[in-house]
């Protein structure tokens, strides 16, 4: 076995790299970042206070993130594929590119992005449906060191004005419109209404996929196209601080505004290879799918940067996996000889639904391992995943992990540690959790509930939230002394393999996807008609949690239907239809405190159908609304 611990083949070398990683944690990734190139080593391997908080990982150190996912490879892997673009409609011809191609490609895009006035520290926000030019426009990025902002294109034209704002974007990038399905939708419109909001952005690069006529403002508008024709083939790479930001990351908070996650590139950089190659045990040659958008921080992770870092061959897909029809993951993983596979659980719940026809006429013989992201897979769809994709035959790895993680913390390693449906498993050799009461009492034994926080750094962790430091240490260091809260319960099992339980403060997670319940019920006050909401989640059997809403209106309704189009109406404006209510219950009152506190704990029960586990109600300011809100329970 090698010192460095980088590829954990063993349950024995688990323990023993495990072990390592306690005594000697500098040591432990100081060499996982032996691997990479670096223009000057790091002073410090860690130093850190979660009081401030104040992280910093290879101090000193000085990196270009790009030059390891690319030209690092040129010489041995040169000729070898690096993204099989897969489109949206299956009769258009896939894509492939080298990691010869790819290289130049961004190298061309990063001369564009400086043609139009980008340099190292500006913020750019990509705001672009699934083709090429998204992953390479943010490797670009990240070849002259300009923060990118990724936002998912499929947030409304408030919620990225919010994040263009918030980040003071220099520069937006996004495409004429966008493939989803059987539909074409806008992406430059959405943009031009954003930006009447926007008063920071001097510059707008259009993609071109839909071919249609957009408005082009001649003053800021410019076509990709047109750009790229103008510049040459090579960039060198802006040689970076490791502490320097590589991105921000917005995320949805327990208050109405987004958080501004930020990671930084040489800790972020050292994580995404070492919880990429361990965590799916990736060999050279094997082809890797994750299924999630980069809009996303998987998409980051698990796309953008962990794959090519580790030199991968990876499938990128614009399109959904019911259109045309329930088979269209499957076609690819044949088409494509897809060897490990990574997806959602909301994703595998709709497919069982479809039933088994759509499998069954696929061989899918090329699969090795499968992975599940963003929430934790039911029982039911484990067994579903596991007997009729993985034939049985394929291990499954249950990953847990956020946004403000940046990378995989625990999760079992593919055919190397156990694996039980419903368990993310084990922490990752370098991550120690730990489990507290509320009152911040840690938890030794096992068999046990308790809080999930973590006791010590991680290189790929967040370091501040974008413009508000205070924030940071408000929302993750501030419940427990010296502790990074996630807000997530877990237990632990007699091994010592944890299970999330879920969130425990007010965040829903919908499709593996966080929203505040104070950014939804902004948006749905802002409705006509509307007084106040309460939003709450709720078992939901394909989202995993779906939305439930509390709506007092003004007066008397004499169209609930048409009230209720209003309020989805008002979510979809204000942050995008991913974030539209499931269940619309319009009601006189909220069950509130006498100082005002809205009882979600109750909102939460009713929603759930729990009307027997209320507790006691005598205490509310009005007890009788209660009655009617069970009464009138959807």
């Amino acid at each position: 076995m090698s010192t460095d611990h980088s590829r954990i083949r063993s349950w024995h070398e688990h323990r023993s790299a495990y072990q390592a990683s306690l005594d000697d944690p500098g040591s432990f990734w100081a060499a996982q970042a032996e691997r990479f190139k670096w223009h000057r080593k790091w002073d410090e391997v860690l130093e850190w206070d979660f009081e401030g908080p104040q992280v910093k990982w290879f101090s000193g150190g000085r990196l270009n993130i790009t030059e390891n996912c690319l030209d690092r490879h040129l010489d041995d892997r040169g000729r070898s594929t690096a993204i099989i673009w897969e489109p949206n409609d299956p009769k258009e011809k896939a894509l492939r590119l080298t990691y010869h191609e790819l290289h130049e490609r961004v190298c061309r895009y990063a001369n564009m992005l400086k043609r139009n006035g980008v340099t190292k520290g500006d913020r750019v926000c990509v705001y672009m449906p699934m083709v090429p030019d998204l992953l390479i426009a943010v490797l670009a990025c990240a070849r002259i060191g300009a923060v990118h902002s990724v936002v998912f294109c499929g947030f409304s034209a408030q919620s990225l004005a919010d994040r263009i704002n918030d980040a003071s974007a220099k520069v937006v990038l996004c495409s004429d419109g966008m493939f989803r399905g059987a539909k074409e939708m806008p992406v430059k419109s959405v943009v031009d209404e954003a930006l009447s909001h926007c008063a920071c952005v001097e510059r707008v690069l259009v993609t071109r996929r839909v071919g249609w006529d957009v408005a082009m403002d001649p003053a800021r508008d410019r076509w990709a196209h047109d750009e790229l024709a103008e510049v040459n083939v090579f960039c060198e790479a802006e040689v970076m601080d490791s502490e320097d930001p590589l991105f921000i990351l917005y995320t949805s908070g327990s208050t109405g505004k987004p958080k501004g996650v930020v990671h930084t590139c040489g800790g972020y950089m050292v994580y995404a290879d070492y919880s990429f190659r361990n965590v799916f045990q990736y060999d050279p040659g094997q082809v890797f799918w994750c299924t999630a958008d980069v809009g996303w921080i998987t998409g980051h992770s698990y796309m953008a940067y962990g794959p090519l870092l580790a030199g991968a061959t990876q499938v990128m897909f614009e399109g959904v996996p019911t259109w045309p029809d329930p088979s269209r993951f499957w076609q690819i993983v044949d088409k494509h000889r897809v060897n490990i596979f990574y997806t959602a659980p909301t994703a595998i719940r709709s497919l069982m639904a479809c039933g088994l026809d759509p499998v069954l006429d696929h061989d899918l013989h090329s699969l090795k391992v499968l992975g599940t992201v963003g929430e934790p897979i039911n029982e039911e769809a484990w067994h579903w995943y596991k007997d009729h994709i993985g034939k049985g035959r394929c291990p499954i790895v249950d990953t847990w992990w956020q946004t403000e993680t940046g990378g995989i913390m625990i999760s079992s390693l593919a055919g190397v540690t156990d694996e039980r449906p419903g368990h993310a498993a084990y922490p990752l050799p370098g991550i120690q959790p730990v489990l507290l009461t509320p009152e911040g009492e840690e938890i030794t034994e096992n068999e046990v509930e308790g809080l999930l926080c973590i006791r010590f750094p991680w290189p790929s962790m967040l370091r501040t939230t974008w413009g508000d430091h205070e924030r940071c240490r408000q929302t993750y260091f501030s419940a427990f002394k010296g502790m990074y809260f996630t807000g997530d319960g877990a237990r632990r099992d007699a091994d010592g393999r944890y299970r999330i339980i879920g969130r425990v403060d007010d965040v829903i997670n919908v499709s593996g996807h966080r929203f505040g319940t104070a950014e939804i019920e902004s948006a749905i006050n802002e409705a006509k008609g509307v007084v106040e909401s309460a939003v709450v989640g709720y078992p939901h059997e394909i989202k995993g949690q779906g939305i439930y809403a509390y709506v007092i209106t003004e007066g008397p309704v004499s169209d609930p239907e048409e009230m209720r189009g209003r309020v989805l109406e008002a979510v979809t404006a204000g942050i995008g239809k991913i974030a539209r209510p499931d269940k619309i219950q319009l009601v006189s009152g909220l069950p509130k405190t006498r100082s005002g506190k809205i009882m979600r704990r109750i909102l939460r029960k009713i929603a759930e159908g729990e009307l027997d586990k209320l507790g006691d109600t005598s205490t509310l300011l009005d007890p009788t609304v209660v009655d009617e809100i069970k009464g009138g329970r959807l």
